[in-house]
């Protein structure tokens, strides 16, 4: 799995890449999270908002943290796929 956190290094964005990466330890899910924080890199995902959250090339949330338990779900829902 290619995890991708978008953000220019506000706390939000840092708040989400941290809630990912315990997350995939919770889960036991292996995967390359990468913190984005190019202006031009994110422009090419389309976001308006950050922090944004990009799972194997597709954005799954942007302008916001997601809770952990939706965070889980998006995390669990793309590893099944």
């Amino acid at each position: 799995m290619d995890i991708k956190v978008l953000g220019t290094g506000c706390p939000k964005c840092k708040a989400l890449e941290k809630a990912v990466i315990n997350c995939l330890a919770e889960l036991d899910i292996a995967a390359d999270v990468n913190k984005v924080e190019d202006i031009n890199e994110m422009m090419k995902y389309g976001i308006l908002r950050t922090p944004a959250l990009v799972i194997n090339g597709v954005v799954t949330v942007s302008g916001r943290v997601p809770s952990g338990k939706e965070l889980k779900e998006l995390l669990t829902k793309t590893k099944l796929s």
